[in-house]
Formats: C-alpha cells, structure tokens, sequence
C-alpha cells in the first residue's frame, strides 16, 4: 500500500511539478482509514520505521567528500554555525509556545539540514511518543510548502539585492530546505549559481548522521532496549565514504539514490496512513509559525555572513 502511494504520488509529482513527498502525504492522509485494516498493520509500521531508516541510510551515496571541500573553510564553518544555531532556535522556540525540547529539535533540524528528509531521520531517533507522527507529518508539511516557496522567491530577492551568482548560489544553498528545491532555485540563476548551491547543501546534508547520533545520544536511555544504535548512520557514513574513495559508476550511484528516494516516500507515504488527519488540523498556528520564524531566521544569518565576509 505504501509503495502504491508512492508511485502515484511519483506519477503526479513528474508530470505536475509539486513535490513528491508531499503528494504522498497528503495521498496518505487522505486514506487514512486504511490504518485500522489489520492485515496492513504490520506492513505499514515495517515501511514508517524499517525502509525509513534504510532510505536515510542510503542517501549516504549522493555525499562525496571532494563536494564539501570544495566549498572552502570560511563556507563550511559558517553553515555549520547556522545549522547549529538554527536547531538551538527550535528549541527555544519550541518551550516558548510550551513544547518539549523534542518538537524543536524536529522542527529546527528539518529547516536546518535538510528539509523532509531530515524531518523523517530525526523523527526515527527521537523517543516514541503518542504525537510523534502528527508532528512529523506537520513539520513535513510546513517545511515543504516553506521550501517550495522560498525556491520562487529567493532568487528574485537575491538577484534584487545585488548578489553575484557565487553569493546568490551560497544563500540559495544555505537556506532552502529540500535538496530539489535548491538544485531547482540555483540553475534557475545560472549554471555558476547552481554549482554552488549544490555543493553549500551537500555540507548541510552532511551534518545530518552526526546531528541524528547526537540526537539519538541525547534521548537514549541506557535502561531502554528499544533505543538500539542507530544503524542506518554507519550505512550512511559507509556510502559517503565509499564514494569518497572509490569511482563508483554515474548510474550505481544513480540507482542507489533513486532507491534511496523511493524508500523515503514510501515511508511518508505509511506515516500518512498512519496519521489521523483531523488532529493535524487541530493544531495550534503557533507550530507552524515556529518553522516560518526558523527558516526567516536562517535567511538572517545566511544574509549577514555573505554581506560581511563572502562579498
């Protein structure tokens, strides 16, 4: 069933330009009814939990470490500091609408790093808890409709400012949230522009394994056995430093990713199934705000660092 939804949300996405993850959530969402269907039970938890931590294990293939370095030193340190500070701002954030630490740490991570697929690997560490999906299935939402957004928008702001195509691709890489949307916004530029918002998302994406660890150290209760290590990061490092080392062909690098991103949506798409539609929508704007606050947020120091030191 999750896969059915996948494809169709793949059909859609292909030939009507939205993205892919979240037609499947919606799709699944809207069939949430299937949920209480007891021979897909067990199918369903298989594809929200096991092929979610597969497909975040094999996106390890897209990162090379020649890509990261690339960037330069000044480049790197400062979007790991905007990271960092990003996802110390969704928690903060996060109490002062009276949330756990563990909202702010989803909500700030998936702006932060990568988008929804960040959201679905810090969801699969954080503790198990009733509003765990609901709140995975919000953030996912905002944050791509957030992205989706800013891949119009940014340029035009960009190039109004006055922005070169190597400080525009920097921003453009250092702020949009999903992968596609930065590859999307950047080429749109130029070829220059679209270069290097590449590679400055391919040094976010690379923060993700360490930041799931730390999150994953940091709710870990050594008396719970249902927290095992989170083995999908050794695959993810694995791959990325398989490609490092080793000239991998274009199309097994191409494939593994393409599994990589059906793993992915196949999962969102059972998380929608999952999820009961009407307790996403009954909750409160301040959630939502807090994701636009973080991306606006982000913007702001991407902004400062390219004003004060990249230009």
């Amino acid at each position: 069933m999750a896969l059915m939804v996948a494809a169709t949300a793949t059909f859609l996405s292909e030939h009507y330009g939205a993205p892919t993850m979240l037609f499947a959530l919606l799709i699944g969402l809207s069939l949430g009814f299937l949920a209480d269907v007891p021979a897909l039970e067990g199918g369903l938890n298989f594809s929200a939990k096991t092929i979610l931590r597969l497909g975040v294990g094999l996106l390890g293939i897209r990162l090379g470490f020649e890509d990261v370095q690339a960037v330069g030193g000044a480049s790197i340190m400062a979007v790991f500091g905007m990271v960092l500070a990003t996802l110390i701002c969704g928690v903060i954030l996060s109490y002062a609408v009276g949330r756990k630490v563990a909202f702010g740490v989803l909500s700030g991570g998936a702006v932060a790093v990568c988008g929804a697929s960040a959201a679905l690997a810090f969801s699969s560490v954080l503790p198990d808890r009733p509003d765990r999906e609901k709140d995975t299935v919000l953030v996912v939402i905002s944050v791509t409709l957030l992205s989706t957004v800013a891949m119009v928008l940014y340029p035009i702001l960009f190039q109004f400012l006055g922005y070169d195509d190597l400080a525009t691709g920097f921003l453009i890489g250092a702020t949009i949230h999903d992968v596609a949307q930065v590859v999307g916004a950047g080429y749109s530029v130029s070829d220059d522009a679209g270069l290097t918002a590449t590679l400055v998302k391919m040094l976010r994406v690379a923060m993700l394994p360490v930041l799931v660890l730390a999150i994953h150290l940091m709710f870990h209760d050594s008396q719970d056995k249902k927290s095992p290590f989170p083995w999908f990061l050794i695959l993810f490092i694995a791959l990325a430093v398989l490609r490092s080392l080793v000239d991998i062909p274009e199309h097994i690098i191409h494939l593994v990713s393409e599994t990589a991103r059906w793993m992915m949506v196949a999962a969102i798409a059972a998380i929608g199934l999952r999820t009961n539609l009407g307790s996403v929508l009954r909750v409160h704007p301040s959630l939502m705000i807090i994701l636009a606050v973080e991306t606006l947020f982000l913007l702001g120091l991407a902004l400062i660092f390219t004003n004060y030191f990249l230009t």
